[in-house]
């Protein structure tokens, strides 16, 4: 490996980084079509609301067909998605795959001024493109190993 693909090696992986993030940065501000940005047309998005089940929740393709997934989220007056450790498993100039940790809070007030607080612990694995210098989710398969309701 030369010096430069040791260094171009190491932007991508920081920029998957920050795609990561990005993602949770756009759930908790609602921000539907910041979010679709960062996925392929084509994506694949496929959800598992028991991570230990033998078929998906749902499965979507295709960018605009996510709308109605991130628009849910303002059924909650607040949420809060903490990304834990993000690990790639395989990289290579256009194409990385990986997982990410986060812990995301989704927080409702109740009539009486209470509050009900729903934290799902979940996983994401990754396929990542580089299309047109920059990366994005080419598929993102989310796993959820429990809920907590508070």
């Amino acid at each position: 490996m030369t010096t430069e693909q040791f260094i171009q090696e190491q932007q991508d992986r920081r920029e998957i980084c920050g795609l990561v993030d990005a993602y949770a940065y756009c759930a908790d501000r609602c921000n539907c079509e910041g979010q679709m940005s960062l996925f392929t047309e084509d994506t694949h998005f496929v959800v598992f609301m028991d991570s230990h089940a033998a078929e998906p929740s749902y499965a979507l393709d295709g960018r605009e067909n996510l709308r109605p997934v991130f628009e849910n989220l303002n059924t909650y007056d607040r949420t809060m998605h903490f990304v834990g450790q993000h690990t790639l498993h395989s990289y290579s100039p256009t194409e990385a795959k990986g997982q990410a940790y986060c812990i995301a809070h989704h927080l409702n007030y109740t009539e009486g001024g209470g509050q009900k607080l729903m934290v799902a612990y979940m996983r994401y694995e990754d396929t990542f493109k580089k299309v047109d210098g920059k990366w994005l989710f080419a598929e993102r398969i989310l796993l959820v190993d429990f809920v907590e309701n508070r």
